[in-house]
């Protein structure tokens, strides 16, 4: 039978959606080695992290954890920085640290005939590290030029006075990173913190083409990395936040706009249909803000809505940068839109072609080995395990119009909302 080249082919949903859980290793200390093969593909990726302790910290410190691990590739006991840089280039090897609000830690990337020498001297930034004086003070006038860059910056600047009106100036999570707080971090704070807080409740996520024998050897390696005792959990102040921050500048011809409050964490019985309700708004190149702000508007290059998490508290956000003459026009209007979809059911057509987008983009994402632990970690940090994917899947093959109306009632029907305008 011919090809008609007329038609868009039919988008079919799979029947079913497995997804092969990773093989776990228990190691020393309570510890666990993650891992997912990769048949036929010979490169290597292993991350190490830990739970962040920089809620330990003073405010006035919290630039340390992100020093120290910056600086774990600036020269060992055996290695300049120089030497470390040569080595790994050599091998075809990729050394970042990894930092979050809630995780701490490294990751390697690296090829399967280079993973057996690269790996010891890899393990040896987790003990071996030097902090040498000046690798530290260039990295701290780098990072003094990087704040000031992106204060001037609208949408950084609206980003952080966000998570400031959010959780107020004196949360760890809505505090303004200044120049100031650069100048409080020191050699000795990065010592203490590799040696006494670094590495706590660690685990590891490792990918490769690597037999029962290489897997045992790995395993028996990253059994002697350190490992710091398990500490309590940190209470964290009330959200004190305030529901709108204005930094008008005189001569900006366009402003950034931050809107969003708080939300649910993946945990939540409703949160997939929020997922929903989000992706409709603002959270694809179709939605509803595209549509009315840049399309028929045009007063924005792009706006978007999204769920975000920091450490254990969840929220909301919108972004968008637009014409400064028109930010309040746009504030309306996204007010509307967040009305509109809270309390009118969506159109079967609308409804069909935002399955089939979710659905579309939920199997591109499980497309590599490497895609397959990303996906495994995402939920793995928020307590769930891949049961968490089939459920999703299950949800976007049948939800309603009803299931949409009712997120949105239930979580948008209380305006306003925290907003920050910079510009």
């Amino acid at each position: 039978m011919p090809l008609d080249r007329s038609k868009a082919p039919e988008f079919v949903v799979p029947a079913d959606f497995e997804l092969p859980a990773p093989h776990i290793l228990a190691l020393s200390g309570g510890r666990r080695l993650y891992f997912i093969p990769t048949p036929g593909l010979d490169v290597v990726k292993l991350e190490v992290l830990g739970k962040s302790q920089r809620l330990s910290l003073p405010l006035e410190k919290s630039l340390v954890p992100s020093f120290t691990l910056q600086m774990l590739t600036e020269g060992t006991q055996a290695f300049s920085e120089a030497e470390l840089s040569e080595f790994f280039d050599f091998h075809a090897t990729e050394v970042h640290p990894l930092i979050t609000y809630s995780h701490e830690g490294m990751s390697l990337l690296t090829t399967k005939k280079h993973f057996g020498e690269v790996m010891p001297v890899f393990a040896s930034l987790f003990e071996q590290a030097s902090f040498p004086d000046e690798s530290l003070e260039k990295r701290k006038i780098q990072r003094k030029l990087s704040i000031k860059f992106e204060r001037e910056k609208s949408s950084s600047r609206a980003s952080s006075l966000f998570r400031k009106a959010l959780f107020g100036e004196n949360h760890p999570y809505g505090q303004e990173i200044t120049e100031a707080h650069v100048d409080q971090v020191d050699r000795s704070d990065l010592l203490a913190y590799y040696q006494d807080r670094l590495w706590t409740g660690t685990e590891f996520f490792l990918c490769g083409n690597l037999d029962e024998a290489e897997l045992a050897q790995t395993a028996a390696l990253l059994d002697t990395f350190p490992l710091q005792p398990s500490t309590d959990s940190i209470d964290l102040p009330p959200a004190v936040g305030s529901p709108m921050i204005l930094e008008d500048r005189a001569d900006a011809l366009q402003s950034s706009i931050r809107m969003g409050g708080w939300s649910i964490p993946k945990s939540h019985p409703d949160f997939l249909a929020l997922s929903v309700f989000n992706t409709i708004l603002g959270g694809y190149f179709g939605s509803r803000l595209i549509k009315n702000i840049r399309e028929d508007k045009g007063h924005t290059y792009g706006i978007s809505s999204s769920l975000a998490e920091i450490g254990d508290l969840n929220y909301w956000v919108i972004g968008a940068d637009v014409q400064k003459s028109q930010r309040d026009l746009v504030v309306g209007e996204i007010y509307k839109e967040i009305q509109q979809l809270a309390t009118e059911s969506v159109h079967p057509d609308e409804l069909e072609v935002v399955r089939n987008y979710l659905i579309g983009q939920m199997l591109s994402r499980f497309s590599s080995s490497f895609d397959l632990m990303d996906r495994f970690r995402a939920v793995h940090h928020s307590g769930l395990d891949f049961e968490f994917y089939r459920q999703k899947m299950d949800f976007l093959r049948d939800f309603t119009a009803e299931d949409i109306l009712r997120v949105g009632q239930k979580y948008f029907s209380q305006p306003p909302y925290t907003e920050v305008l910079v510009g």
